[in-house]
C-alpha cells in the first residue's frame, strides 16, 4: 500500500509479489496506464521468450474486482483515513475475517463459527 498509486507504487508491488509467488505467465490488469508500465518494465528484466503476457481486459478482471466491493462496503461509513499505515492495518483486518468467513485458511472446520475458527486460528 503507498500513498501514491502511480509506476513506482505500481513497479514495488509487482516485484514484491513475484519475490514471493514467482513470475506469472499472464496477467489480466484494468485499463490503468500505471501497471501497465510497470508490469513492461518487468518484461524487459525477463528477456526473451520468458516475458509475461500482458492483457489488458477490462471484463476479465471483474471476477477479482467483485470481491473488494465489501470493503467499500466496510469503510465507506467512515471519515477516510488519515495515512497509509491505519488504511493498510483496517484492510488488512478486513481481508482476514473475509479469508476465514470462506473457508480459505489452514485448520478451518466448517462445523465451528467463524468466530471458534478465528479463536483456533489465534491459539
Amino acid at each position: 500500500m503507498r500513498a501514491k498509486r502511480d509506476a513506482v507504487a505500481a513497479k514495488a508491488f509487482f516485484s514484491k509479489a513475484f519475490k514471493q509467488h514467482g513470475t506469472p505467465v499472464k496477467v489480466t490488469l484494468d485499463k490503468s496506464g500505471s501497471n501497465k508500465s510497470a508490469l513492461n518494465f518487468c518484461n524487459r528484466d525477463l528477456g526473451q521468450g520468458n516475458e509475461m503476457e500482458i492483457r489488458q481486459v477490462t471484463y476479465l478482471s471483474n471476477i477479482v474486482e467483485q470481491d473488494h466491493r465489501f470493503i467499500k462496503k466496510c469503510t465507506r461509513p467512515t471519515l477516510g483515513f488519515k495515512n497509509v499505515y491505519s488504511a493498510a492495518a483496517t484492510i488488512t483486518g478486513i481481508e482476514n475475517i473475509s479469508i476465514i468467513q470462506k473457508g480459505q485458511i489452514f485448520g478451518f472446520e466448517s462445523t465451528r463459527s467463524v468466530f471458534h475458527n478465528f479463536c483456533a486460528l489465534m491459539a
